[in-house]
């Protein structure tokens, strides 16, 4: 049985080595009880359901339902969710739809256990935390030119290597429209040509391999 002050944490990662060594080392934390695990962002949800956790640990890429998907949904249908996203990935677009969609905390898997806890009992307490390098990143990212819904569909398809005629017949555009798409998403990147586009879209998880 929980005691009063306890914060009750639901941890939600598709790696269970990673998951079950989270649960291992927030266990030790006097104030901390894990209540519950996911494996994927449908399971989070069920799960946040049933527990109705005061933090939840939210990684990012997951199958089925990825973090952003699940924090959306957790967030629609709670509004009070605390949730801080834990992942390896520090792309700014990452950080920017993982905060965007409702997260309290954004820290990345290399954190120390001292920050880890740090961010929870904050969190807990309604504060945010957003560490420096993640902070910086997600200021690049407002201050970047947003790709449009078409634009990040013609960006995708070339990280996929494909050419201008495939693109046109996959969208169902003309060529002419594809090349006015490229143009602006060489504009918005600050990039010169398709390859450099892919590199920075990659490095900043716009799209992803």
């Amino acid at each position: 049985m929980s005691q009063p002050n306890t914060i009750r944490v639901l941890v939600v990662d598709d790696h269970p080595v990673v998951r079950q060594g989270l649960v291992a080392m927030l266990e030790e934390a006097p104030d901390i009880l894990v209540v519950g695990q996911a494996g994927n962002g449908q399971e989070a949800l069920a799960v946040f359901r049933q527990e109705q956790p005061d933090i939840t640990l939210m990684d990012l890429r997951m199958p089925q339902m990825d973090g952003v998907a699940a924090i959306t949904a957790i967030c629609t249908e709670f509004t009070v969710a605390r949730i801080i996203v834990l992942t390896t990935y520090e792309g700014d677009e990452d950080i920017y739809q993982g905060l965007r969609a409702g997260a309290k905390g954004y820290l990345l898997k290399d954190a120390e256990p001292e920050e880890l806890l740090s961010a929870i009992r904050a969190v807990h307490k309604g504060q945010k935390h957003i560490p420096p390098r993640v902070g910086a990143k997600l200021l690049e990212r407002m201050a970047s030119p947003e790709l449009s819904d078409r634009e990040l569909e013609v960006l995708q398809l070339i990280t996929t290597g494909k050419s201008t005629q495939v693109i046109s017949k996959a969208l169902h555009i003309t060529e002419r429209t594809v090349n006015f798409h490229v143009n602006h998403i060489l504009s918005k990147l600050g990039v010169e040509d398709r390859t450099q586009a892919v590199i920075v879209a990659l490095r900043r998880g716009i799209v992803n391999l």
